[in-house]
């Protein structure tokens, strides 16, 4: 059974840095090298949405428009860990983090979090301003 782990989560202040990290277990084999990573967020009252996403082997990473030039996220593949650095944190960037993982097929639309079969139960991230 894969199970994924948050952490990092926490309370700053705007223009401040949080590094969240997923840990992630259970796979079999080689299965987990082949998945993508993601983080997701989801504020109170709105949708989850996806904020990043990292192919396997870290060869490509995508941002949404509202994480770009400020997050980062990668993988250390050999410690099944995800990471994602929030840089310059902003009070609508508060939400809980969901990490997530899953094998996406090519063209799909990897902020879709639909595709993503294994999820973590979230960290809570919270920008005052």
């Amino acid at each position: 059974l894969v199970r994924l782990v948050e952490s990092g989560g926490g309370s700053v202040q705007a223009g401040g840095s949080l590094r969240l990290s997923c840990a992630v277990s259970g796979y079999t084999g080689n299965s987990y090298l082949y998945s993508h990573g993601a983080w997701f967020r989801q504020a109170p009252g709105k949708e989850r949405e996806g904020v990043a996403v990292i192919s396997p082997g870290g060869i490509s990473t995508y941002y949404a428009d509202s994480a770009e030039g400020r997050f980062i996220i990668s993988r250390d593949d050999p410690n099944y860990t995800l990471y994602l650095q929030m840089n310059d944190l902003k009070p609508e960037d508060t939400a809980m983090y969901y990490c997530a993982t899953g094998r996406i097929a090519s063209g799909a639309n990897k902020f879709d979090p639909n595709p993503y079969q294994n999820w973590g139960q979230g960290t809570q991230v919270t920008v005052s301003s």
